[in-house]
């Protein structure tokens, strides 16, 4: 994963020149001072200076149509499971066991097609990435190609065990901003529906035993995820949440009802 986000960076530094929109520059002199990055929104600069005067080419927020390549809305947080509607795991899920504070949630968007309405509010449909990382406790291997999900127990102290999913995500955001503030941010209240398309499922195991193994396989992940969304956050930071309607698993008639609840932090609005 570290090296398609490393991949997905650099085509995004080398293509975005190309991106067609219909935003116009305009310069202005403002105090700058500290550190500053900008939304997505923005060109994204990153200012270092000391108070003084500094030239700042700022795009206006005229209505219209955009779309390119982009890096935005990363989302680094952590997954819960909810088994029926219950943080505890029923006694047929209870192999799914994990440690909370490792199991996450990581997504970013790398392509977007927008229409401003005008400075305060914009709409896109976006496609990006979606993991998350299931860091099991009990030495369990969940097993390939079953007619149900199943999982097998071992007599190996595994030092990871980590059960995840990748999905192609497909969200529709609309986008509410304030007016920029003297720093040149504003508060973003962004919300929306978003849909996911299964791109495979992975287990990774590291034992004394083994060294490192991995397998991948569908897993009985469902296919397609739907759920809402929300963000909140001031210029390129904020907060997020995500809840996924639909069962985590299809096919597997003991997991029905278990579903995956995501918070976290989100960067680069």
């Amino acid at each position: 994963m570290k090296r398609l986000i490393f991949t997905l960076i650099i085509c995004t530094l080398a293509t975005g020149a190309f991106a067609q929109n219909s935003k116009t520059d305009s310069v202005k002199t403002k105090k700058v001072s500290g550190l500053k990055l900008n939304s997505v929104d923005d060109a994204t600069d990153i200012n270092f200076n000391k108070s003084k005067d500094t030239v700042i080419h700022e795009h206006s927020k005229a209505s219209g149509f955009s779309w390119g390549l982009t890096f935005a809305r990363f989302d680094f947080g952590f997954s819960t499971l909810l088994d029926n509607g219950s943080f505890k795991l029923s006694p047929q899920n209870e192999f799914l066991r994990y440690r909370s504070w490792k199991t996450s949630n990581v997504g970013f968007d790398v392509i977007q097609f927008s229409y401003r309405f005008n400075s305060s509010f914009r709409m896109y449909l976006s496609g990006g990435f979606d993991w998350t990382n299931i860091r099991l406790r009990d030495n369990i291997t969940i097993l390939q190609n079953q007619p149900v999900l199943t999982y097998r127990q071992d007599n190996i102290d595994y030092s990871k065990n980590r059960f995840s999913s990748t999905y192609l995500r497909i969200p529709l955001t609309f986008d509410f901003r304030t007016k920029e503030d003297y720093n040149g941010g504003s508060f973003h209240f962004v919300f929306g529906p978003e849909g996911g398309v299964l791109l495979g499922g992975k287990v990774k195991q590291i034992s004394d035993e083994n060294g490192k193994q991995k397998a991948f396989n569908d897993y009985h992940f469902t296919k397609f995820t739907y759920g809402p969304f929300l963000r909140v956050g001031y210029a390129g930071f904020g907060i997020f949440a995500k809840y996924y309607m639909n069962n985590m698993f299809e096919n597997s008639p003991e997991q029905d009802g278990l579903k995956n609840f995501s918070f976290g932090m989100s960067f680069i609005f």
